[in-house]
C-alpha cells in the first residue's frame, strides 16, 4: 500500500510540475508562496522522491529474501528418431510427443544473517533518502528567501537612485534659471548637466539589478518570466531584539540534533553498519530446503497389450513424483572474494563517518558565517542610521547654501553623494541582517517568516 501511495505521490508530482510550466502565477508574490512553488517545481526534489521510489523497491526485495520462492511450468514437444519413450524405458524409432508438468519451491534456513543485515540496510538507506529530501526541501527554502531578499533590497535600491535623480533634475532646473539670469556661472550648470546625467544611468543600472534580481527568482521558482512578476514586500523592522542571544557554539548544538543533512549522514553510517554485517555472513556456511514435484504425459504410451493410448490424467497421476532436498555450502576458497567484500564495506563504513564530520563541520561553518555576518551587519545597520541621519540634514543644509549661491555645484554634488552612499550602505546592511537573523532561527528550529 505504501509503495502504491508512493508510485501515486510521484505521479502526481509530475502532473503539478506539467501544469505549473503552462500556469504562470497571477499577481505580486509573498515569500510563503514562492517558497511552495519552488519546492513544487525543483527537479532536483523531484529525482530524489523518485530515487525513493528505487529505495522502497529494494527494502521490499530485501523482505522477500526470507519468503519461500515458488514456481510452476509445464513444456511440451516431439522427438523424432530413435529415443527412449519415457513410459516404457524402450528405445523406439518414431515420433513421440510429450507433455511435461513440475513445480518447485525453495526457502532459505540459514543465510549467516545476510538477509536480516541487507534489510537493516535497505531500512537505512531509505530513512537517509527522506532525511536528504527533507534537507533538500531546507536548501530551497533558503535559497529562495535570499532571492526574495535580494529582489526588496534591489527595488530599494531604485527607489534611492530614483530619489537622488529628482533631486539632480530640481536643481539643474533652478541652475538654469539662474544662469540664464546671470547668478551663476555657467560652469555650475554643466556639473549638474554631468550629474544628472550620472544619476540617470545610476537609475538604469538599479532598475537593471532589479530586473536581474526578479529573474533569479523566477528561474529558482523554475516558471517563466514576464517583466510582471514581482513579490511583496514583507513588513519587517531590525530591533536589536531581533538577533538570538545564543552563542555559535550553542546555536550548533541545537542544530545538530535537528538537520536532516546530520540525520542523513548519520543513517548513511547505519546502512555501512549493516553493509560490514553483509559482508561477514559471506564467511559462514548456507542452507537451503527445496521441494519439487513433477509429472509427465506421452502420446504413445499404450495400455499393456493393446493399441489403447493411457488417458491423460491417468499418465499424470502414475507418473507424479516428488523430491525434497537440503542444501548446505560452506565456502572454503573463494578467490578472496569475501576478503575483498568486507574490506571495501569496512571502508565504505569509514567513508560515511567522514561524511558526518563533513556534515557537522560545514554546518558548523555557516552558523559561525551567519552569525559574525549577523553581528556585524546589526552594527553596520546602527551606525548607518546615525550615519545617514547626519548626511540627510547635512545635505538639507548643502541644499539650502546651493540655492543661495553659497557653495557651487562641485560641493553640493558632494554631499549629494554622500547621502546617496550611505543610504545605499544602510539599505545593504538591512537586508543582510535580515537573511543571516533568519538562517539562524531556521537552525534552531524555528519557522522562517520575514513579516
Amino acid at each position: 500500500m505504501k509503495k502504491i501511495f508512493l508510485l501515486l505521490f510521484s505521479g502526481f508530482m509530475f502532473a503539478s510540475y506539467a501544469k505549473a510550466q503552462t500556469e504562470v502565477p497571477q499577481g505580486p508574490l509573498d515569500l510563503a508562496t514562492c517558497v511552495s512553488i519552488a519546492i513544487e517545481n525543483n527537479l532536483t526534489l523531484k529525482r530524489s522522491a523518485l530515487n525513493q521510489l528505487i529505495a522502497e523497491a529494494n527494502l521490499l526485495e530485501s523482505q522477500g529474501r526470507r519468503m519461500p520462492s515458488l514456481t510452476a511450468g509445464a513444456s511440451s514437444g516431439y522427438r523424432w528418431g530413435r529415443s527412449i519413450n519415457p513410459v516404457t524405458n524402450l528405445f523406439e524409432t518414431r515420433r513421440i510427443g510429450n507433455v511435461n508438468l513440475f513445480g518447485n519451491t525453495g526457502a532459505p534456513i540459514f543465510q549467516g544473517m545476510r538477509i536480516n543485515n541487507s534489510i537493516g540496510q535497505a531500512k537505512s538507506t531509505l530513512e537517509s533518502g527522506q532525511f536528504t529530501l527533507e534537507a533538500t526541501r531546507n536548501d530551497i527554502t533558503l535559497n529562495v528567501i535570499n532571492l526574495f531578499i535580494d529582489v526588496v533590497f534591489n527595488r530599494e535600491q531604485v527607489k534611492i537612485a530614483e530619489n537622488q535623480l529628482n533631486s539632480t533634475t530640481e536643481q539643474l532646473s533652478r541652475t538654469q534659471r539662474l544662469v540664464d539670469a546671470g547668478s551663476l556661472p555657467y560652469s555650475d550648470l554643466l556639473d549638474l548637466q554631468s550629474q544628472n546625467a550620472t544619476n540617470q544611468l545610476n537609475v538604469i543600472n538599479a532598475k537593471n539589478g532589479f530586473r536581474l534580481a526578479k529573474l533569479a527568482l523566477a528561474q529558482a521558482l523554475q516558471i517563466p518570466f514576464t517583466e510582471d512578476f514581482d513579490v511583496i514586500e514583507p513588513e519587517y523592522e531590525v530591533s536589536k531584539a531581533s538577533l538570538n542571544p545564543a552563542s555559535p557554539a550553542e546555536i550548533f548544538e541545537i542544530a545538530v540534533s535537528l538537520m536532516p543533512q546530520i540525520k542523513a549522514a548519520e543513517a548513511d553510517v547505519k546502512s555501512a553498519d549493516y553493509g560490514v554485517k553483509v559482508a561477514k555472513g559471506g564467511f559462514f556456511p548456507t542452507l537451503d530446503a527445496g521441494v519439487s514435484a513433477f509429472s509427465n504425459y506421452v502420446d504413445q504410451a499404450f495400455v499393456f497389450g493393446t493399441k489403447e493410448i493411457i488417458p491423460f490424467r491417468t499418465q499424470v497421476d502414475n507418473n507424479f513424483s516428488q523430491s525434497g532436498t537440503l542444501n548446505l555450502s560452506i565456502p572454503l576458497f573463494t578467490r578472496f572474494s569475501n576478503k575483498s567484500n568486507l574490506q571495501r564495506a569496512r571502508v565504505q563504513r569509514q567513508l560515511a563517518e567522514v561524511s558526518v564530520t563533513e556534515a557537522k563541520n560545514r554546518l558548523r561553518q555557516d552558523i559561525e558565517t551567519a552569525y559574525n555576518s549577523a553581528l556585524a551587519s546589526e552594527q553596520s545597520y546602527q551606525a548607518s542610521l546615525v550615519r545617514v541621519k547626519s548626511l540627510e540634514e547635512t545635505f538639507r543644509i548643502a541644499q539650502q547654501r546651493f540655492d543661495l549661491g553659497a557653495i557651487n555645484s562641485v560641493d553640493f554634488q558632494v554631499a549629494q553623494n554622500n547621502l546617496f552612499n550611505a543610504q545605499a550602505d544602510l539599505i545593504n546592511a538591512k537586508y543582510t541582517y535580515i537573511f543571516r537573523v533568519k538562517v539562524l532561527d531556521f537552525y534552531l528550529g524555528n519557522p522562517i517568516n520575514l513579516n
